[in-house]
């Protein structure tokens, strides 16, 4: 090789070098539930949210999951419960159990053993203290256990549970209301279950339903332990869009809130068109998500 020749690390050094891009200025990247937090925040130190409580608040506590509700029915009806989705929703087959039992007796009392056994610590569940604590002077539950009034009495705060229109001639000022909006285990009658129930649920003309029309004017409403694959909720949501159009058509709705332990545009998106904004806060864990939000509204 010639003394004279540049080697291979001289000649790459000598090509120009390019300059490096430059890297685009970061920027904060406000989360955008803060604002819709602290509006509902101001809403709930002022007393002006209804809460809406379902299942998913239950889940801490162990309690058998839907599908272990719907295993039971199939075997007590002799049908294949991987099968059964044939012969139509859980609704229909609660209306078949109905139907061949001559009451959903049977039903409730099997829910009442297993979703109030004795090793369940509603005591330790952070989730129901935060209700309990909490400045809600409304709460509606779709669920049928009585873990939510069981969580009051232990933090030793005052309730009124509100089954039928019977029991609204007990509201006192002051103390917290808890409408059984889908019925209570301990009477059978309310039970909201079977498809008759349902439907009829739908109509919103009972007692309660007028009732809830009278709660929503002029408060915001927030959804937690919801499915968003639920249509019976998300008819609920459409349900009460409507009601706030027809009772006060010149005033606008109040915010509405939906909590939700993960994002979902789509969702979001048609939610958006009923008053409900979603308030996601990913976690692996929904119940710490839920429990997240609930001390960032709470405090």
């Amino acid at each position: 090789m010639s003394s004279t020749a540049p080697s291979r690390r001289t000649a790459k050094r000598s090509k120009p070098r390019s300059k490096p891009r430059a890297a685009p200025p970061r920027t904060a990247v406000q989360k955008p539930d803060d604002e819709k937090l602290a509006q509902l925040r101001e809403a709930h130190r002022r007393g002006k949210v209804v809460l809406f409580v379902g299942a998913g608040i239950s889940m801490g506590l162990g309690l058998p999951p839907w599908s272990a509700l719907i295993e039971h029915m199939a075997r007590e009806l002799g049908i294949d419960a991987r099968s059964f989705g044939d012969k139509g929703g859980y609704l229909t087959l609660a209306e078949y159990f109905r139907l061949r039992h001559g009451s959903i007796g049977p039903l409730r009392s099997w829910m009442d053993r297993e979703w109030h056994r004795g090793d369940v610590r509603v005591e330790s569940s952070r989730i129901h203290e935060l209700l309990a604590k909490g400045r809600f002077p409304i709460i509606y539950t779709t669920n049928y256990d009585r873990w939510l009034e069981t969580a009051f009495e232990h933090h030793k705060v005052k309730y009124t549970k509100i089954v039928s229109v019977a029991d609204l001639a007990k509201l006192h000022p002051g103390v917290t209301q808890i409408i059984k909006f889908h019925g209570d285990l301990e009477d059978d009658a309310s039970i909201v279950l079977d498809e008759s129930s349902y439907f009829a649920r739908l109509d919103f003309e009972s007692p309660l339903d007028i009732k809830l029309r009278a709660d929503v004017l002029g408060r915001s409403v927030v959804f937690i332990g919801y499915s968003l694959a639920d249509v019976n909720i998300r008819y609920l949501f459409y349900k009460l869009s409507r009601l706030w159009k027809q009772s006060v058509p010149d005033v606008a709705q109040p915010v509405s809130y939906l909590f939700s332990p993960s994002a979902n545009e789509v969702q979001q998106a048609v939610l958006a068109q009923w008053g409900i904004e979603m308030i996601p806060l990913a976690r692996d864990d929904p119940s710490k998500a839920l429990i997240e939000f609930l001390e960032a509204v709470v405090g």
